[in-house]
């Protein structure tokens, strides 16, 4: 299984679209499932629910961090404005808001997310927005002799 199929079926069983991109790379990283699972549930739907940076490549950049630690700034900051950039070109933006506008949904800021029902997750475009995320998240790696 590759990463984003194991990202897409994460959000499907459940996690948040950047719980969702991170926990499909943590077999490669040195911490704690559940620490990095609460460090990173914040950053769904848009950063709590404000629809601004889709959560995927928020969990994307988080995940870069932690593949690789040791790199300096300017270098980790290029990989996940690499992310960021290659995300928008397959899907137009990176904004969460838009990205569901785009897809016919209201782009609510309200707290309370929806239910997970199946029909909540026909309506969505976010099971491939994580399996891009985390698609490109693995080809950086994979370049970078990192997996």
């Amino acid at each position: 299984m590759t990463r984003a199929e194991c990202a897409k079926e994460n959000f499907l069983a459940g996690y948040n679209c950047a719980q969702s991109v991170l926990l499909a790379f943590l077999d490669d990283v040195d911490a704690p499932k559940e620490t990095m699972l609460a460090a990173v549930r914040p950053l769904g739907g848009g950063l709590g629910r404000l629809r601004e940076t889709c959560g995927a490549v928020s969990g994307g950049a988080v995940a870069l961090g932690l593949l690789f630690p040791d790199l300096p700034k300017a270098e980790i900051y290029a990989l996940v404005q690499r992310l960021a950039h290659e995300f928008a070109a397959g899907n137009g933006t990176y904004n969460c808001g838009a990205l569901l506008r785009g897809a016919g949904l209201p782009a609510d800021t309200v707290p309370h997310p929806e239910e997970r029902t199946p029909e909540y997750y026909r309506k969505r475009p976010c099971p491939d927005l994580i399996a891009d995320a985390a698609r490109i998240v693995e080809a950086i790696c994979r370049e970078r002799g990192r997996l």
